[in-house]
């Protein structure tokens, strides 16, 4: 029943900016790992960024430098800002929660629908 609800992306030129955002529907208990996903045409899906429960961050030696994860542990969303795009940035990025619906629950991952991101030159 939980869906996750993304937000943010477009098209943007090289070196440009753009900030995504992931919110959950439904009703949450608690959240724990948090991450970004992306997958290019014809590509794997990769781990772009993680951010853990207790803060701890994680990047793609790709984005390192370029982007930054953070959370909203009281509304149980996630958002990630991109700068100094590249074209290689171009995918569709994936938030993943890890949720727990009840309490007493372990947290189970949930995925968003997918989002463009689009970097022109």
């Amino acid at each position: 029943q939980v869906q996750l609800m993304e937000s943010g992306g477009g098209s943007v030129r090289v070196g440009g900016h753009l900030e995504l955002s992931c919110a959950p529907s439904g009703y949450i208990f608690r959240s724990c790992n948090m991450g970004w996903y992306r997958q290019a045409p014809g590509k794997e899906r990769e781990l772009v960024s993680s951010v853990s429960s207790d803060g701890t961050t994680l990047y793609a030696d790709s984005v390192k430098g370029r982007f930054s994860i953070s959370r909203d542990n009281a509304k149980n969303t996630l958002n990630l800002e991109m700068n100094n795009l590249k074209t290689a940035d171009t995918a569709v990025y994936y938030c993943a929660l890890e949720l727990g619906q009840y309490s007493g629950a372990y947290c189970s991952v949930y995925w968003g629908q997918g989002i463009q991101v689009t970097v022109s030159s």
